[in-house]
């Protein structure tokens, strides 16, 4: 049987956030720890409203 390359692995994706967040945050005091996931939390918010705008004015009708 042939196997094929994957386009998109999931898996390998999770594992290279996890390394990501792990440098990021490794060495953190707890206090640190928290105030970056606050940060990146807010971050995340903020993101996320701007896609809320953007999608809501372009489903907007012209006229």
């Amino acid at each position: 049987m042939r196997t094929r390359k994957k386009k998109f692995d999931c898996v390998e994706l999770q594992h290279r956030g996890g390394l990501a967040i792990y440098e990021a945050t490794k060495g953190m005091t707890r206090e640190e720890e928290l105030a970056y996931w606050a940060r990146r939390t807010a971050e995340l918010r903020l993101e996320q409203e701007k896609l809320k705008r953007r999608r809501a004015g372009s489903r907007a009708k012209p006229g």
